[in-house]
């Protein structure tokens, strides 16, 4: 990365970091994918139960494959073979996990966390249960305001992913989003958290490269 650009995205990082701590909330910056797990290896304890929410962050940085294979008790959403009715009873453990992981949609400079959801499992154990939540983000999801976290994520966000999950709808067609009533949106629940009563439960880790959407 060229030296000027990499000095304007550590400002960038630095200033948000700043906002996010001052909300309750702890910003961490690493490098790379190998700092990124020794980080999480060095926050979630051995045997605990931790559960994650959808994520391609999660599986592009090598987090989900960690927790299988390390010494956690791993609410593996993910597994071959699951049922429904064996998800659903995930989302439900993952209240009561002693952490949960997942991305966001996207981190404003102002110290803001912006997420849309489809049935709530991962915003929801975001704001209440897990007595810690790591965000994994990569740099791209900072923005600089609420209305650029929320142009980011209905306008690019969710049509990726909406695309990405088949879903029959018009942003998966036009590539932006219409607000639509189809019966298969995943844009149902708009969270913003902006701070925290519990001093850095909510952890924010954001790495210095571009991840998921």
């Amino acid at each position: 990365m060229d030296e000027n650009i990499s000095w304007f995205m550590e400002k960038r990082v630095e200033k948000t970091i700043n906002a996010l701590n001052q909300k309750n909330m702890k910003g961490i910056f690493v490098k790379n994918e190998t700092e990124l797990l020794q980080v999480i290896q060095n926050l979630v304890a051995k045997n605990s139960l931790v559960g994650i929410g959808d994520s391609l962050t999660l599986l592009e940085t090598g987090v989900l494959d960690l927790l299988r294979n390390g010494s956690y008790a791993f609410l593996d959403k993910y597994k071959e073979g699951i049922t429904k009715e064996e998800k659903k009873e995930i989302y439900i453990q993952n209240f009561s996990a002693d952490t949960f992981l997942c991305s966001t949609n996207a981190i404003t400079e102002e110290g803001e966390l912006y997420n849309i959801d489809g049935n709530g499992s991962r915003v929801a154990p975001m704001i209440y249960g897990p007595k810690q939540v790591i965000i994994v983000a990569g740099i791209n999801k900072l923005v600089r305001n609420k209305e650029d976290a929320e142009n980011r994520a209905r306008n690019y966000a969710a049509p990726i992913d909406a695309k990405r999950l088949n879903k029959n709808t018009p942003c998966t067609k036009i590539g932006h989003c219409v607000d639509c009533k189809s019966p298969n949106r995943i844009c149902n629940a708009f969270v913003t958290i902006s701070g925290q009563f519990v001093k850095d439960r909510i952890k924010i880790i954001i790495v210095g490269k571009t991840l998921g959407y």
